[in-house]
Formats: C-alpha cells, structure tokens, sequence
C-alpha cells in the first residue's frame, strides 16, 4: 500500500470514529468515507466498531417477528416492485381477517411476541377495517406489539390505527433525494409526503421503522448520503437497509442488483 493509500486509510479510519462517537457526519465526509472504502480493511474496522457499539445497547439477544404479509394488491405503481398495479403477471392475493387471526394464533403459540401486517396499498382494506383488525389482534393478544406497514395514509387514518391498537409502523422512505424519487415512481407520489407520513407517524406517538434501496437505478453517492442524513434527522426507531433486486415484469427487470458489499457497509 503506497503512502497516499495509508494516509487515506487512516482518515476514513478517523471519520468512522467521529461517527462512532457522535452519531452523525456532513454530507461531504459520508461521500468520502462511502467512495473511499476500501473492503476488506476499512469495512473490517467499520464492523468492529458497529459490533461493539451493538453488544453496548442490545448485547447478544435476537429479537423475531411474525411477518404476515396479508395482501400483494397495490394501488401504486411503483416502477422497481413486482407487486404494482400495472403487473398483470401478479398472483393477487388477499387474506381474510379471519386468517390473519389464525396466523396470530399459531404464531403466539411458537412464540412471537410481535405481529407485523404488511401489504401494498390495497383499497379493500380500509381504514376502518384495519383498525377493526388492529383491535381484535390487540384484545386476543395484548402482550404482544403490533407492526403495521401499509403504506402512506393521512394524519387522522394512522391517527385511528394507533388508537385502535399499532405500536409501530413501517415505512422505507426508499430515497430521499426528491429527483431520485421521481426516476422511480410516477407522478402520483413524492419524496416529501412519504417523508411527511413519517413524520405524522413519530408525532401520534408510533415507533417508526424506515430505510432506503442501495443500488437503485441512477442511486448517487450523493443520494446515499442525503438517505444517512435523514436518518440521523427523523431519528427513527428501526432502519432497514437492503440491496435493489431488479424484478423480472419491472422495466429495471435488466438492471443490476445492488450489491452486498455496499449494503452490509451502509449497515455498518
């Protein structure tokens, strides 16, 4: 390794400890420390310090959720998912309440103890459906937290939601940067009211979960660090970070997957 490559080692090494110790950086040095990883010696020092940091708030536990993905119909069209409405190669799916009540059911009895409902935005369920949802889950199992992730909805529906009985809602903002958000959804939906639903969610009192793609179509440098820099603003309770899957009825169908190397080191 030459001079210039030690030198420039250490200082990424250095803004990984200005991270560890204050939780944030600026734009420019999250472009830095993303463009001048060098794996597998600077991801190694990034993950020793993400494990320790870890093992200090959550020691060794695993925490396991039951997922009940309860309906693929979707009002969007969303240009990347294989579940948007324009896809009439899509198995459309939806369950019964009383199905997804017998997946409580049984999941309870093996041992989960927190319930995710998750689907597209699919008009058959209503708010008032949901909730009613909602509330049987939480009379039958009130030891138990409950997850919704449903999509963008208003103040007062997520507001009826929470009353009902969710504790927490999941929503990936996806990218932050509003020209970014544009490339991959129609005209219909923006960057700023799905940042906006967020913010509705952390006001009503929810844990909120969101996140982003990496490697998206046309994903920038510069797109990753805005998405680092939300974080750090909205503050959220759970962040799910996971790699673009190019979806075969999608028109990114022969775009490239974002990679494994890049996501575990946004993890990190």
């Amino acid at each position: 390794m030459s001079n210039y490559e030690t030198s420039q080692t250490s200082d990424l090494k250095e803004l990984i400890n200005k991270l560890r110790d204050t939780q944030t950086l600026s734009k420019n040095e999250w472009i830095r420390l993303i463009d001048g990883r060098t794996p597998p010696e600077l991801a190694n020092y990034l993950f020793e310090n993400a494990r320790e940091v870890r093992i200090t708030h959550y020691g060794h536990n695993v925490y396991v959720r039951g997922l009940i993905e309860f309906t693929n119909y979707c009002r969007n069209d969303c240009y990347y998912c294989g579940i948007r409405k324009s896809n009439l190669n899509a198995h459309r799916y939806r369950l019964t309440k009383e199905e997804i009540l017998n997946c409580c059911k049984t999941g309870y009895e093996l041992g989960f103890r927190t319930f995710v409902l998750q689907g597209g935005e699919d008009g058959w369920f209503t708010v008032p459906r949901l909730a009613d949802i909602v509330s049987d889950i939480h009379k039958n199992w009130p030891d138990c937290a409950i997850t919704l992730s449903v999509g963008e909805m208003e103040h007062d529906a997520y507001q009826t939601l929470f009353d009902a009985g969710a504790d927490r809602y999941l929503l990936r903002h996806e990218t932050y940067n509003d020209a970014h958000y544009r490339k991959l959804h129609p005209a219909s939906l923006s960057a700023r009211h799905r940042q906006n639903c967020l913010w509705d969610l952390k006001s009503i009192g929810y844990q909120i979960g969101t996140g982003f793609m990496v490697g998206a179509p046309f994903q920038t440098t510069e797109n990753l660090a805005d998405d680092m820099l939300f974080l750090k603003e909205l503050n959220p309770h759970m962040v799910g970070i996971g790699p673009f899957i190019p979806h075969h009825d999608t028109q990114f169908a022969e775009e490239p997957a974002g990679t494994l190397e890049l996501t575990l080191y946004l993890l990190g």
